[in-house]
């Protein structure tokens, strides 16, 4: 996205690449215009389609940038693809700052051999097929299983359990994609286990999310009761107790089991992946290998350390939430390849002023929603800084998004502003309400211009 300081004397054009940077810089001064410039016709980003479907809340922050969206000193610039259809060098041309903050599409590798077998899956591409992302529009997970193991125990990994294991009626009241519930009802899966390679007090999900999916309804908590021996002493009643407990606490209860439940969610911790299991085909995933490891240390200091023993468990689909990376975006921009951040001092661009970044891109993939808004906002201080200090020099003229615009009609490359935006969206509602849902999301991108060029 992109910031314009405008006054009559002078237009200071900045670039941003946060929708949060883009509400923050024009409510602290009111002589900023921004332009945003998105990838995809649709803006939102991992709002749209990092957050689950059955967490609407988490999503409200839509409406804020909406209403920034609709100033006067605003412009959305969608189907823009930059370091293809734009350099950065040119952005830094047209603007006297510019802000990257295009997050993590990257995805850590598990480095075993079997990951490329049939029915491995990254944590991204599978949530980006349930919430609608074009590039996943094509994937089409089997499962026709009785059991999936997730690699990872953070809340993306929650998330991809409860929409495996949710009641249906339950997802058929959200934005979850008509495809994604099609599958699912189709659905054989009774079983999903979330292995880590840590401890119960390393878990790192938040307490939430982990009560969200212990409580399920219908699903039972599959966990093995050793995993928690000497956890009470060790906590000493901190709140991070709560994430263990009530897990523990109901499992012992019901002799292990839930009762009356046709489908379980295991956590099984202490375990690393060795190998993919291939099946009697060799191409499908039919098991996977887990090096067993032991707690040296105590409480959550405690290292886990291999013990030389492994596990094989049988499973029909495996999905990696290990984590996520950052890609370099253009050979302007200074990259830290074994960190996947561009290399940056607080936000500031190392060794090229007037650049600028946020978010993950800036401090790696850790944290959730909030944490990243309250990230932007510090960018955005440290931009503001800058101008008060005088390091971004306001008197250089800078045309903005006149040039980019210029360039980019040349190039023969379309943009879509945010009423364009708003017909996709009407659209997605239309659809949406026609099968009780807030909304049916358009998973192709031609489709999308199509709806917002009529």
């Amino acid at each position: 996205c992109a910031l314009t300081l405008h006054n009559y004397n002078t237009a200071v054009h900045l670039y941003v690449g946060s929708v949060l940077n883009a509400c923050n810089l024009p409510q602290a001064r009111h002589d900023i215009v921004v332009d945003i410039y998105e990838r995809l016709p649709v803006p939102f980003g991992l709002v749209r389609f990092g957050v689950a479907p059955d967490h609407p809340e988490v999503k409200n922050v839509i409406n804020t940038f909406t209403q920034t969206a609709h100033s006067e000193r605003f412009y959305f610039h969608g189907n823009v693809n930059v370091g293809m259809d734009i350099s950065v060098e040119e952005l830094k041309e047209a603007y006297h700052a510019v802000v990257l903050s295009y997050g993590a599409e990257g995805n850590r590798s598990l480095a075993v051999s079997g990951e490329d077998l049939i029915g491995v899956f990254s944590a991204r591409d599978f949530v980006g097929w349930y919430n609608g992302h074009p590039s996943n529009k094509e994937l089409h997970p089997d499962l026709n299983c009785e059991t999936v193991v997730i690699l990872g125990q953070g809340n993306v990994a929650l998330d991809i359990a409860r929409v495996l294991l949710s009641p249906l009626d339950m997802l058929k009241k959200t934005d979850i994609t008509q495809r994604a519930l099609q599958t699912l009802a189709a659905s054989r899966v009774r079983r999903v286990l979330m292995v880590g390679r840590r401890g119960p007090l390393q878990i790192a999900g938040t307490i939430k999310e982990v009560r969200e999916m212990i409580n399920l309804p219908g699903t039972k908590a599959d966990l093995l009761p050793v995993d928690y021996d000497g956890i009470a002493e060790a906590l000493n009643g901190r709140n991070a107790k709560e994430k263990v407990d009530r897990a523990h606490d109901k499992n012992i209860e019901n002799g292990g089991w839930w009762t009356g439940s046709k489908q379980a969610m295991g956590i099984r911790f202490l375990r690393s992946p060795v190998k993919v299991l291939p099946g009697a085909d060799g191409k499908r995933v039919a098991g996977i290998r887990l090096a067993v490891k032991k707690l040296e240390g105590s409480g959550e200091g405690a290292q886990a350390i291999p013990t030389g023993h492994t596990e094989d468990l049988e499973c029909g689909m495996v999905i990696c939430s290990i984590g996520y990376k950052s890609l370099p975006i253009d050979p302007a921009v200074p990259f830290d390849p074994r960190r996947a951040i561009v290399q940056n001092n607080l936000g500031r661009v190392q060794g090229t002023a007037g650049l600028y970044c946020s978010g993950w891109l800036k401090r790696g993939p850790t944290g959730v929603i909030a944490t990243t808004m309250n990230d932007s906002f510090d960018t955005a201080r440290i931009i503001l800084n800058d101008l008060e200090a005088g390091t971004l020099d306001m008197s250089i003229h800078k045309p903005g998004a006149q040039d980019i615009t210029a360039l980019l009609k040349a190039r023969g490359v379309r943009e879509v502003s945010f009423s364009e935006w708003e017909k996709i969206n009407s659209e997605e509602v239309r659809r949406g309400e026609a099968l009780g849902k807030p909304r049916e999301k358009l998973l192709d991108v031609e489709e999308m211009l199509a709806v917002a060029w009529s």
